[in-house]
């Protein structure tokens, strides 16, 4: 979801006289091995109190959160996340149209331009992955699907010239998504960021060699789903992120999400495969930085 949509998300709520709580969880016990927050959107201020990126880095760090994937989903996003990733040695950055932004630049006559921003933005030495992009079928009806397809494999294509990651946003479109990475081939490290497929999609993603982030939607009681796929897939294409300011996990569901909840997701996953806390820890960041690399490169001097 971009900033956009959930400000319409949040305007309808308010519209039908629904209410959430919008204070910040409590700091979780910090985890025993450091680790990373794959995906999150640090440029959503959310919450009663809105704090910005720096505190969230900082509250991130204190429970063992060594750093986020900060990802755009526009131009105006994208260019945030590439030029605040420059210079914040805990953060790196994941640029893209967002699929359900697609259809409107093409309606503008603008996706060819917009695609140009991020094919630039993607050389950027912090900028370590092209995302999210991918399909999604259920905010964007027929009409606009095109569009998607289009931008999806252009997206591809830059991910593959800049060879960085590639973090997919899927949504009530598996069948196609799997069908486009096979048919245009998927860049060498692909990521299924919030994956919310199942045990038989988790066997493709590991027959391909493809990644699976797991958000705080694996704790949710109903998702049985998630968890068998979390099982099946091998822990080395394992990774884990928040989506924040969405998705929080149990036990706040529905309040505020932010990169210092991730322990809650870890913990929950290290649960379900029966594993070593801190052994399953420091797998997630093994995988991470396979992924984007050092947090540590890139910097602009003087940072």
């Amino acid at each position: 979801m971009t900033e956009s949509a959930y400000i319409r998300k949040r305007e309808k709520v308010a519209e039908h006289g629904q209410t959430r709580d919008l204070t910040y969880p409590p700091l979780p016990e910090a985890l025993p091995v450091g680790t990373y927050d794959n995906h999150t959107h640090l440029e959503i201020a959310d919450g009663e109190n809105p704090i910005d990126f720096h505190e969230h880095l900082e509250r991130a760090a204190t429970v063992g959160i060594m750093g986020v994937v900060q990802v755009g989903g526009d131009v105006e996003t994208s260019r945030w996340s590439a030029e605040v990733a420059s210079t914040e040695p805990r953060m790196i950055a994941a640029v893209a149209i967002h699929p359900n932004e697609a259809p409107r630049y093409e309606a503008a006559g603008k996706l060819d331009e917009a695609l140009a921003v991020i094919d630039e933005l993607a050389a950027w030495p912090r900028t370590r992955a092209v995302g999210e992009t991918g399909l999604d079928f259920f905010r964007t009806g027929v009409d606009g699907q095109p569009a998607q397809f289009r931008s999806f494999e252009a997206h591809i294509g830059i991910a593959k010239k800049h060879d960085i990651a590639m973090q997919i946003h899927d949504r009530d479109a598996h069948e196609a998504v799997i069908e486009a990475l096979l048919r245009v081939g998927a860049p060498a490290k692909t990521v299924f960021h919030c994956f919310s497929g199942d045990a038989a999609m988790a066997r493709i993603a590991a027959d391909n060699g493809w990644y699976l982030s797991f958000s705080g939607t694996v704790t949710f009681k109903k998702n049985h789903d998630l968890r068998e796929a979390l099982s099946i897939i091998p822990r080395e294409l394992i990774l884990v992120e928040t989506d924040a300011p969405f998705l929080t996990p149990q036990p706040f569901r529905g309040r505020p999400n932010a990169p210092y909840l991730t322990p809650h997701t870890v913990r929950a996953m290290a649960t379900h495969l029966a594993t070593d806390l801190g052994d399953f820890c420091a797998q997630l960041a093994i995988n991470t930085e396979r992924v984007y690399g050092s947090w540590q490169e890139g910097l602009t001097v003087g940072a």
